[in-house]
């Protein structure tokens, strides 16, 4: 008797009939099987303010109890959401992890003056020319120069938000942090026993403005330029077979950039996807060269063929264009962030969600391959 067929009762009156299973007891046994949990793995990218459109999406996928989570892999902003979304559902399950994303983003909502904001036609909202100046001046000077105390106030924000000796001790799930050694330029990916409040301030060590964050005598800064965010770890090191991206960067851009701020700009969002566009092929193309054959029946062939990608992302969403914008950390901006977000979730759950774990909704290697 194998496994898929152990558990369901028997019915009949002889010894044949108990084999078969009546049809009513199949269906019950189907349907229990379709409405157990799905086991998911996110991978969070990471985009400064922009990071809000990610906890919208968080917030609708906790809502729904047809998901389990087992992995959480992000960089800068994506491990952000990862580390509280995890601190949260130890303190209160998933209420607690939607409301500790909620406090967290309010927070960070506050840390704009409204006086470097402006709010124009169609309640547009942008920084105001005074914050760009500001902005644009980071490119000019070192962290010691505009920055010389180093000041960070998502330091205290994280210390107050996040128990870390808690979550180290007892994290609910697998956390794989991306941050980027500053003299190498590796990725070294932090798991849920090592996190720390400098764990996170290096995954979101913007070197233009921060100074170097040192953790074991090395600096590192941020993790999107060498993983946003690392899928491997994913792969390798979870058992569930589903990952689902949450992109913030378009996966194309239409047109060429023309000017010197849309060059900048573009070259700035590579620097950030590049690695990840570069991950997400080597998946397209080793999944292809894996296509089952008497050849190919190792482990590693067989997880490949296992895999089952699906995503949500930004594209299209006019708030998530301009790069200059993920400095834009003012509540009601974010907010609007969030609920298009949850949007775009709520969309992806009454549609593709239902194929978590039967097969992917993206296809890996029409998009990256």
């Amino acid at each position: 008797m194998n496994d898929s067929t152990a558990s369901i009762p028997r019915q009949g009156l002889g010894p044949a009939a108990s084999l078969v299973p009546s049809p009513g007891v199949l269906s019950r046994w189907w349907e229990g099987l379709r409405s157990r949990p799905s086991r998911l793995n996110l991978a969070l990218q990471g985009g400064g303010a922009h990071g809000a459109f990610t906890w919208g999406v968080l917030d609708a996928l906790l809502e729904d109890p047809r998901l389990q989570f087992e992995g959480l892999s992000g960089s800068s902003a994506g491990a952000m959401n990862a580390v509280v979304l995890a601190d949260g559902w130890l303190k209160g399950g998933r209420e607690g992890a939607r409301r500790g994303l909620g406090d967290f983003w309010t927070e960070v909502g506050r840390q704009l003056p409204a006086g470097m904001v402006t709010q124009g036609e169609s309640d547009a909202i942008d920084l105001a020319p005074a914050s760009k100046l500001l902005a644009s001046w980071a490119g000019y000077f070192s962290p010691s120069q505009i920055n010389p105390f180093d000041l960070n106030p998502l330091r205290a924000l994280l210390e107050r938000t996040v128990d870390f000796d808690r979550l180290r001790a007892a994290s609910p799930f697998k956390l794989f942090i991306g941050a980027t050694h500053a003299g190498s330029g590796k990725l070294r990916v932090f798991r849920e026993n090592e996190l720390s409040v400098e764990v996170l301030l290096a995954s979101a060590c913007l070197p233009r403005i921060h100074h170097a964050v040192q953790i074991d005598g090395e600096p590192y800064w941020d993790g999107g330029y060498s993983a946003n965010p690392a899928v491997f770890p994913l792969f390798y090191h979870c058992d569930a077979r589903d990952v689902l991206l949450v992109l913030l960067s378009p996966l194309k851009r239409e047109g060429t950039p023309r000017t010197l701020e849309e060059i900048e700009a573009r070259i700035a969002e590579l620097a950030f996807s590049a690695h990840f566009m570069r991950e997400m092929r080597m998946f397209a193309q080793a999944t292809a060269f894996a296509r089952p054959s008497f050849l190919t029946r190792g482990r590693l062939e067989r997880r490949l063929r296992q895999m089952r990608f699906h995503m949500i992302d930004s594209n299209d969403l006019p708030s998530l264009q301009r790069t200059d914008t993920k400095l834009l950390a003012y509540g009601p901006f974010l907010e609007r962030l969030r609920e298009q977000g949850r949007e775009r979730a709520v969309a992806w759950l009454s549609g593709d969600a239902a194929d978590i774990g039967r097969r992917s909704t993206l296809n890996v290697n029409e998009r990256f391959g």
